[in-house]
């Protein structure tokens, strides 16, 4: 009966493009809430905005000095002092100069500001000898960043510190961003321990629900419970069933396969998760489960570690992402082989790889040691998962393949 099943499964398996296709198809927007600048860094906008006011907003001075009516070599009458926050409050006249501070305002008459370390005192008290100037020097114009009226970030960029700042320096205390997607994280099996506890025998540490936290966390969401499931139908229906009443997505790792203790998906249906795919043709990763109910996302990712974690970043960030306003593919690129990698003759691979700089682009070489779906330790060091589509033979070096950038 297994076997049997097993067959059929190979029979159904859809390529990762299209897996994410329906994965994305089925993502809605969350709403966005207004949130002041100190609680939206790693956030995404969900609006446009505009500049109201032109950035710098005057002339300003870019050196500590004095700021001069261009010209000839003169010594000049200092008649105030121009400071950041604070002008001077008279104009420059022929004949005169007034000391300025870096950002200050240029003073009304001023061309051109003397760098202080270019001056001499004059021979007379308050003045200074300046050299021949050219106007226009030293001065920071209004509007020379940003002109008023200008759109400085548009909807769905991700809030990293420099968006921050840009906002900040357009005069916005707060932006509309997307709610960020809340995750309840599953993972099934008898034999998980807690680390930090004793491991009885035919017993293993539970990896999967930190790597996976980990992740879910980096792409943005906010983690609403881990639970550690036993592998009974009982067990699983009640778990996925509190799970799905209060996540926007349901993440379980593991019991999504064929056999007599896995449970994922005869629970799923009974709660009322429609199925949209079951199997990609992917290495590692295949039985992988994607449903939803109502505007509810549910995977069942398989329980091999390195499986759990590359379907994830292959379907669960993505999703994420769409559900916060960011774009889904942001993280894909492609980049050269730096060695050949044997290909699958029936599915396409994600490899993990190293990336390096070359003249052309990147270049990828697979990371250390073996790849199989359990060795969790070849995703140290991982820059990226090279997709290596099926076939015979080898994906030669020199070879530009598809990336997904970890």
């Amino acid at each position: 009966m297994l076997a049997t099943e097993k067959m059929r499964r190979m029979a159904d398996l859809i390529a990762i493009a299209e897996a994410r296709r329906r994965v994305l198809e089925a993502v809605r927007t969350l709403p966005a809430e207004q949130l002041g600048l100190m609680q939206a860094l790693g956030r995404v906008l969900t609006e446009n905005v505009e500049s109201p006011i032109d950035v710098p907003p005057f002339d300003s001075s870019a050196m500590d000095g004095y700021a001069v009516i261009g010209g000839p070599a003169a010594e000049l009458e200092v008649v105030a002092e121009a400071r950041a926050g604070h002008p001077a409050g008279v104009p420059v006249r022929p004949g005169t100069a007034i000391e300025i501070s870096t950002g200050a305002a240029v003073p009304e008459g001023a061309t051109a500001v003397v760098p202080v370390e270019d001056t001499e005192p004059g021979a007379a008290p308050d003045t200074v000898r300046v050299p021949a100037t050219v106007g226009g020097t030293n001065i920071r114009r209004a509007g020379e960043d940003v002109r008023a009226g200008e759109a400085v970030l548009p909807s769905g960029t991700p809030l990293g510190p420099a968006e921050l700042g840009v906002a900040a320096s357009v005069g916005r205390g707060s932006l509309a961003c997307a709610g960020r997607p809340r995750v309840a994280l599953l993972v099934t099996g008898d034999e998980l321990t807690e680390p930090g506890e004793p491991l009885e025998p035919g017993r293993i540490y539970s990896s999967n629900g930190y790597a996976l936290m980990g992740q879910a966390v980096r792409a943005g969401a906010e983690l609403i419970g881990r639970e550690r499931v036993p592998d009974t139908a009982e067990a699983t229906r009640a778990a996925l069933g509190r799970a799905l009443d209060v996540a926007n997505v349901v993440v379980v790792s593991g019991g999504v396969s064929v056999g007599p203790h896995d449970h994922v998906k005869a629970a799923l249906a009974a709660l009322g998760a429609e199925q949209r795919f079951w199997g990609v043709s992917l290495r590692p990763g295949k039985p992988v489960w994607f449903g939803t109910r109502g505007e509810t996302l549910a995977f069942g990712l398989p329980g091999n570690p390195v499986s759990a974690m590359v379907t994830f970043q292959l379907f669960v960030r993505p999703a994420l992402a769409a559900l916060q306003g960011a774009d889904p593919s942001a993280t894909r690129t492609t980049a050269v082989l730096e060695q050949p990698i044997a290909r699958n003759p029936r599915r396409e691979q994600a490899v993990r790889v190293r990336l390096r700089a070359a003249d052309g682009g990147w270049v990828a070489s697979p990371t250390s040691g073996a790849q199989g779906s359990h060795v969790l330790t070849s995703m140290l060091g991982a820059d990226a998962l090279a997709l290596i589509g099926p076939g015979d033979g080898e994906a030669p070096a020199g070879e530009r393949v598809e990336m997904e950038l970890l």
